[in-house]
Formats: C-alpha cells, structure tokens, sequence
C-alpha cells in the first residue's frame, strides 16, 4: 500500500471511525488464490431418517426372531408378503412352524408391521426395506401397518 493510500485510509477511519478503516483495508487487500471450487457431500451419515425410525437402517423388533433390513436383491419367496399400493400381499399367508416370513415395503410411503397381540413389530420401513420374523408357535397372527390402520393381514401357523 502506498503512502498516500494509508494516508487517505487515515482520513477516512478519523472521521468515520475504525469499523470504516478496517472495511476498506479488507477491499484493498489481494484476494487469496483459490485452485480447486468448493465441494458440497449430500450424503447422510448421521444415521436414520428422523421421525422415520428404522429407515434404511438395520434393526430389530422386540423379540430375537425379528429384523428389519434395507435391501433391493430380496427374492420374491413363498414367505414373502410384499407391502405394495397399500396392501398386504398375500393379506393372509398360511406356513408351518418355524418358518421365517418376510415383508418387503414396495412402496415409497413408510410402512410398519405389527401383530395384534404384539407377538412382533417393526419399526417403519421406507422403501424397499424388509421386516422378517421366525414364526416358533403355531396360531393366527393377525396384524396391521400401524400408520395406516386400514391395512391388515395375517399369518396363519400350523404344526
């Protein structure tokens, strides 16, 4: 900076004060070089959607014998009930003992399952994300999505 720009910067902090003095010795400095742009990462590692828990997450229900998974290769099987359109399908599944059941949210809206006698409950399961549980006891289970009350099924358990 020359002299006679310190000189008139002095003029200009006496009689508008220092704040003035410190804004323009900022606009008359160099700007840093910059070689590369900011970067911006969208991606979340913070953890489940909030309100939505178990979203895309791995977890499980009250008992052992149940998980809830995210996952997008899950095969179609006969102990499959897909969660599509709002509806359970099959909305009634008959297996024997034992046998492991699996429900898959095809849809975009969070879906929950829960028994009626509350055997069992997932926690919701955004899209394509699953819920199984390993049926030890034979009876009727029936259950609903526990945000859309409207939806219901049941599983069927023989010896």
């Amino acid at each position: 900076m020359t002299p006679a720009r310190s000189g008139a910067l002095l003029a200009v902090a006496v009689l508008t004060g220092i704040p003035s003095l410190l804004f323009a010795t900022a606009c008359a400095s160099p700007a840093p070089a910059h070689d590369t742009a900011p970067t911006i990462d969208f991606h979340q590692t913070g953890g489940p959607t909030p309100g939505l828990p178990g979203h895309g997450t791995t977890g499980s229900a009250p008992t052992a014998a149940a998980t809830t998974t995210m996952s997008t290769a899950v095969a179609a099987t006969p102990n499959t009930v897909d969660i599509q359109n709002f509806v359970f399908s099959p909305a009634k599944l008959t297996v024997p003992v034992g046998t492991t059941v699996t429900w898959i949210n095809k849809d975009e809206e969070p879906h929950t399952v829960a028994a009626n006698n509350a055997g069992f409950r997932s926690p919701g399961m955004g899209h394509d994300a699953t819920f199984t549980f390993v049926f030890t006891t034979p009876g009727t289970f029936d259950y609903i999505c526990t945000i859309h009350p409207f939806m219901h099924g049941t599983v069927e358990v023989t010896k």
